[in-house]
Order: C-alpha cells, then sequence, then structure tokens
C-alpha cells in the first residue's frame, strides 16, 4: 500500500494548510499556489502564527504536522517573504525529546532548537520557536548583508542522540522557502529529500504529477550519511538563488545535475515540458549504484487532456499532484 506523500504547504499569507490540486491527503482540489498568469512575491514583513505537531506515525516513522494525527514525512512547506516573522507553536505529543531547528533564517538562541542551547520539547511539552528573515541592505561599515530568501529547510535536533541525528533518520524534516519581493510564484510544489538511500523516507522514488506549461517549483534537501547527485530529465535551470536567468547577460551556469550532501538545500523553477513536452521524467540520484537502491522517481508531466505519452500508470511508484 502506497504511503502517503507530503502534500500540504503553510501559506505565508495565513495559518492555513493547502492543496495544490488533487492530492491524497485533502479533500478535493484547491486553487494553485499561483496561477500561470505571471504573478510575483510582493514585500510582506507581517508577523504569522502557525501551529506544528511533533509526532510518531504508524509505520514508525516519526514527522511534523499541522494537525494532531496528520503528521507527514517530508513535513509542512513553510513559506514567507524576505520581512516576515513566523512564530511556531510547537507540541510534541511523542514520547521522547524533540525540537525544530531552521537553516537559512533569523531567530534568538532561545528557538535554535537543541538540548544544548535547552530549546527543545520534553515529551508532551510545547514551546514557541521564533524564526524572523529579513531583506538586503547594506551594514553599518558599508558591507553588504545578504537577505534570507533561498531554499532552506527544518528539522529536529533532539531525537535519538545528543545532536538528533535519530530524528531526521526517522523522518523529522520539512521544507522552507523564502522568497524576495518579485519572485515569480509557482503552479506546483515538490519536495524530494535525499535522506540516506531513500527519497522522502520511501522504498522506492515517489512520482510527481503536472501539465505541461505550468511553472514547478523543485526543493531538494539532503540528509543522511552520503553525498548525492541530483539530476532530471528533459529540464534545467540556473545555478543561482531562484534557478531562473535574470536575462540574456545573466552568466548564471544553466545545470540539469547538481551535487548535493548533508544539509544542502537548494531549489529552482521550470517551466513543465519547456522545450521537451510531456512524458514520464525520470529524476534520480546521478550515483549509479544510489538510483539502483531506489533513488528515483519520476516527473509526470501530462498534456492538457491528462495523458501522458509512453506512460502507463503502473510504475509501481506513490505519486502526487504535489509534494
Amino acid at each position: 500500500m502506497p504511503r502517503r506523500l507530503f502534500t500540504r504547504r503553510f501559506l505565508a499569507g495565513g495559518a492555513a494548510a493547502a492543496a495544490l490540486g488533487p492530492v491524497t491527503a485533502a479533500a478535493g482540489p484547491a486553487t494553485p499556489a499561483a496561477a500561470a498568469d505571471g504573478r510575483r512575491a510582493v514585500a510582506a514583513g507581517e508577523v504569522k502564527h502557525l501551529k506544528l505537531y511533533a509526532e510518531k506515525l504508524a509505520d514508525g516513522r516519526r514527522g511534523y504536522g499541522l494537525e494532531k494525527g496528520k503528521a507527514s514525512v517530508p513535513g509542512p512547506l513553510v513559506e514567507l517573504v524576505e520581512g516576515d516573522t513566523l512564530h511556531i507553536e510547537f507540541e510534541n505529543t511523542m514520547e521522547v525529546e524533540a525540537s525544530l531547528h531552521v537553516h537559512g533564517l533569523d531567530y534568538d538562541v532561545a528557538s535554535d532548537g537543541t538540548k544544548m542551547s535547552h530549546s527543545s520539547v520534553e515529551p508532551g511539552g510545547a514551546r514557541t520557536y521564533t524564526w524572523r528573515t529579513h531583506a538586503p541592505g547594506r551594514r553599518k561599515d558599508g558591507s553588504w548583508r545578504p537577505g534570507s530568501a533561498g531554499y532552506w529547510h527544518y528539522h529536529d535536533h533532539a531525537v535519538g542522540t545528543e545532536h538528533g541525528t535519530g530524528g531526521i533518520r526517522a523522518g523529522m524534516y520539512g521544507p522552507v522557502v523564502v522568497r524576495r519581493a518579485g519572485d515569480p510564484l509557482p503552479d506546483r510544489q515538490f519536495t524530494i529529500v535525499f535522506n540516506d538511500m531513500t527519497i522522502n523516507n520511501l522504498p522506492a522514488g515517489p512520482d510527481f504529477r503536472a501539465t505541461v506549461g505550468e511553472r514547478i517549483e523543485i526543493i531538494m534537501i539532503t540528509h543522511g550519511e552520503y553525498y548525492h547527485t541530483f539530476h532530471v530529465h528533459g529540464h534545467r535551470w540556473a545555478d543561482n538563488r531562484t534557478g531562473l536567468l535574470e536575462g540574456p547577460d545573466d552568466p548564471s551556469r544553466v545545470i540539469d545535475t547538481k551535487i548535493t550532501g548533508p544539509a544542502d538545500s537548494f531549489g529552482f523553477q521550470v517551466v513543465a515540458g519547456e522545450g521537451v513536452g510531456a512524458g514520464a521524467w525520470m529524476y534520480h540520484c546521478h550515483v549509479q549504484s544510489h538510483s539502483d537502491m531506489g533513488m528515483a522517481g519520476l516527473l509526470l508531466i501530462a498534456k492538457p487532456d491528462g495523458t501522458i505519452p509512453g506512460h502507463d500508470g503502473h510504475g509501481g511508484h506513490a505519486d502526487s499532484w504535489s509534494g
């Protein structure tokens, strides 16, 4: 029986979970994150609030969820715009100490989410973590301070050992996207996590679905003990913050393969099927032995009528319209 994939996300515009089309963990379709009308992120600077639960799943994995009994692996996608602040009311429903630690954002030591800073949460306990973001600007000394925009991630830092490696191995991780005002917004988003020799802690890589012409966003995170090489067939992106070229003179290298190691994260947007059309486009770790061990899945790009040339729908992988 296929395991449920991550199909929900936290919208920066409100503390509610939303689905990006027909999904396995939500009732019915919903409006996509952004229609294919060129909409872009706008400056926010708002204070957001989110409730997040740490839970043990029935199959033994551990994860995060927006509601009790609905934890997922990966956890919910958090989206913010530079200048936003997010307060997360975190409740640990598990039998072991747990926490929430984020990469790439600003936080005080009380929101570090580690045992060493005494910011983890005992079984049955709760704690508020605060994450802040900022726009780029010049420091008083004249040097340039980069902004928070980027593809980041959060994870546990307490389960299993003093450093929390057991929680990460069990699936306690999730994606964070911080946008800069003016960044294009996607129609669909997919989170892919290389965790040791699994993708999203599944025995075989999940499949993801989109339609030709949709703007899709892939958030790629790596955990575990190994280095991997992420590759997607038929599509390529710019090796920069967004994966998009700024214009004809943008010097960013265009790639379709990227080496990624433990705690690395990156992301990019592409137009589904651009220049290549519909089809079952493979994504995988390009370390050949890793893909042979299950680190491979399909990016299923359908024609407008829903058909996927050359694909019979029986590839053996779980699939989702969002992730």
